[in-house]
């Protein structure tokens, strides 16, 4: 059972208050997860995928025991999150979003040392192992720094750092390249995957970064408004879409042009989004190649400047936004908050 995860119909809704006015607030309640079940096998790299607010946070603060779910259940290495509590956070390593989990005022190793303690290590062991994870992400010339000095990213590796002290054969990592640039990134994907490869970890993995889940990840499960739409290897889930074309094109597109390209007969699905600071028009289509004349037509039309057109094969991202309908860059907390 070590490395394992069953969680069956969980459920968590947020009772808060609604402002009404200057004095008046309203009783409101926030559904975060709704109903969802998925398994994570012994010694797979599962990804739990979705944009901003679409529930995943809420999820890994229930499986590390830091909420309670208003219902349904949760086991990890065999042991109930609700009943075991202390039996599951001695068997998995958890790095949840951010720095908040770590002493400011205590150097990196400092903070290292200290939980090791809580795992009850030696004197002796606790400083092993905290050299050890400064060798292994090469925090040498930080560890003895105070961590209020450190930079975004290089909290982010030491939270990390934080998540692998005990050793624990399920390792729960919320957006851990979240602030980091892109080698130090590269470098942390390098590690999660030594680990489950070279030393069997089971490792549960968020991000909203579809492109990150598609090089890193056995399986995902993607996830938005709470529920759970769709999970499996990566091949099959690109290969629900069928023969569906992704054409991808950049320029100065207006938003009402997705309601005309929407109407075109072999047109299935079109988002805008944008990249690099330049709209970007997702096409999904049964025809790309008889289709294309006609989508630059109907851009023409509604005014749109095209400056780069890319067909493209399909991607996680592409499944999501077949599922949705919208784009990752869309952040699902403020639409709810817009939706109360």
């Amino acid at each position: 059972m070590r490395g394992t995860v069953v969680v069956e119909n969980l459920t968590k809704t947020y009772h808060t208050k609604q402002r009404k006015g200057l004095f008046k607030s309203v009783p409101r309640d926030v559904e975060a997860l709704k109903g969802v079940s998925m398994d994570v096998k012994e010694g797979e790299i599962f990804g739990l995928l979705g944009p901003n607010g679409a529930g995943k946070t809420t999820m890994i603060k229930i499986l590390s025991t830091l909420l309670l779910p208003s219902s349904g259940t949760a086991r990890l290495n065999g042991y109930d999150v609700m009943t075991d509590d202390n039996a599951v956070r001695a068997t998995v390593g958890c790095m949840l979003m951010g720095d908040r989990g770590l002493y400011w005022k205590l150097t990196g190793r400092e903070n290292l040392m200290y939980f090791g303690a809580l795992y009850h290590y030696s004197p002796a062991d606790r400083k092993r192992r905290a050299q050890e994870i400064i060798d292994m992400l090469d925090l040498g010339d930080l560890a003895d720094r105070s961590v209020e000095t450190y930079s975004s990213g290089q909290k982010m590796k030491l939270a990390f750092g934080k998540a692998l002290i005990n050793d624990a054969p399920l390792l729960i990592l919320d957006e851990p390249t979240n602030t980091l640039d892109v080698p130090s990134a590269s470098e942390l994907r390098a590690i999660v995957r030594q680990k489950n490869q070279q030393e069997g970890k089971t490792v549960i993995y968020t991000t909203h970064i579809m492109a990150e889940a598609e090089t890193l990840c056995d399986r995902v499960a993607i996830i938005d408004y709470g529920e759970l739409l769709a999970m499996g290897r990566v091949p099959d889930l690109k290969a629900s879409l069928g023969r569906e074309h992704i054409t991808r094109i950049a320029g100065v597109i207006p938003s009402k042009a997705v309601e005309e390209v929407k109407k075109l007969p072999a047109v299935s699905q079109a988002t805008l989004g944008s990249v690099d600071g330049m709209a970007e028009l997702t096409v999904m289509s049964h025809n790309g190649t008889d289709t294309l004349a006609r989508l630059i037509e109907t851009l023409s039309h509604v005014g749109a400047t095209i400056q780069k057109i890319t067909p493209q094969d399909v991607t996680l991202e592409d499944v999501f936004i077949a599922k949705t309908g919208r784009t990752l860059a869309e952040n699902t907390a403020v639409e709810i908050a817009a939706k109360k």
